[in-house]
């Protein structure tokens, strides 16, 4: 299937909506990416022209959309694009629109927080482990795992090494009484 997949990154341009349709969960909003350009006559970075796509999010990608992204925040967006063209009022009209498979917060403009979403069934296995951490005290459901140490671990002397330092040791001794050694 021939179809054109967009990576862009530009600003949120209106407050995303959210619907419960028979299809499940949508999100639309737009998007404003504007083209940045050096000038070498000023010396500076400067806007050039702003295009604006609207960004139809399905499903799961809905839902995390309606509870993580804002009006005005940096986002990067992959997807389908769809180019559309439509007569109203005796008025020809183009939009671009972006069937998403994917969004994010834009980290070289600023920090995000993951959170990650539990599916249906698992949903409602953790619920139980949700209230048993309220009750002791604990703030997640997740059972918490301890940081892994990213050091190398000095190596653990194995039963070999043991006998070979006491060869070792054994020679020098008999090196010192000036005996001969014994071979093992």
């Amino acid at each position: 299937m021939n179809e054109t997949t967009v990576c862009v990154v530009g600003n949120v341009a209106t407050q995303p909506v959210f619907r419960e349709t028979a299809a499940g969960p949508s999100a639309r909003f737009r998007l404003a990416v504007t083209q940045r350009f050096w000038d070498r006559e000023k010396n500076a970075w400067r806007d050039g022209h702003t295009n604006f796509f609207t960004v139809w999010a399905n499903r799961v990608l809905a839902a995390n959309v309606q509870a993580s992204v804002s009006l005005g925040e940096p986002l990067m967006v992959r997807g389908r694009l769809k180019v559309r063209s439509e007569q109203r009022d005796g008025q020809s009209w183009t939009g671009a629109e972006i069937e998403a498979t994917a969004i994010g917060h834009d980290l070289a403009r600023g920090t995000a927080a993951f959170r990650r979403t539990l599916r249906g069934d698992q949903a409602t296995d953790r619920t139980a482990d949700r209230t048993a951490d309220q009750v002791s005290g604990r703030s997640s459901g997740a059972p918490a795992r301890p940081e892994p140490n990213w050091e190398t671990e000095p190596a653990a002397p194995t039963a070999e090494a043991g006998e070979a330092a006491e060869a070792g040791q054994a020679h020098e001794a008999a090196l010192q009484r000036q005996e001969p050694a014994l071979a093992m």
